[in-house]
C-alpha cells in the first residue's frame, strides 16, 4: 500500500484582526525521531520593527517518536 501524500500546512498571522503574513509548513523528520511539521520565514507585524521578525512554527505530532530500544 502505498503512503499517503503528505499534507502542507498553512499557519497565518493575524494583528487586530487584520491578516498579516503567512507561513508554509512542511513535512519533516526531527533528529530526535519524532515527526511532524516545519516552517521558518520572515513576517512584518506592522509595527516599527524596519525589516519585519525572523519566526518559525514546529508542529510534533505526540507519540511518534521511536520507543528506544531496552538495555540489559
Amino acid at each position: 500500500m502505498a503512503d499517503a501524500p503528505q499534507k502542507t500546512i498553512t499557519v497565518k498571522f493575524i494583528v487586530d484582526g487584520n491578516e498579516v503574513g503567512m507561513l508554509l509548513l512542511s513535512p519533516k523528520n526531527f533528529s530526535t525521531g519524532s515527526t511532524g511539521y516545519f516552517g521558518t520565514g520572515k513576517v512584518s507585524f506592522g509595527d516599527d520593527a524596519e525589516k519585519g521578525y525572523q519566526v518559525q512554527v514546529q508542529a510534533i505530532k505526540i507519540g511518534s517518536k521511536p520507543i528506544a530500544a531496552k538495555t540489559k
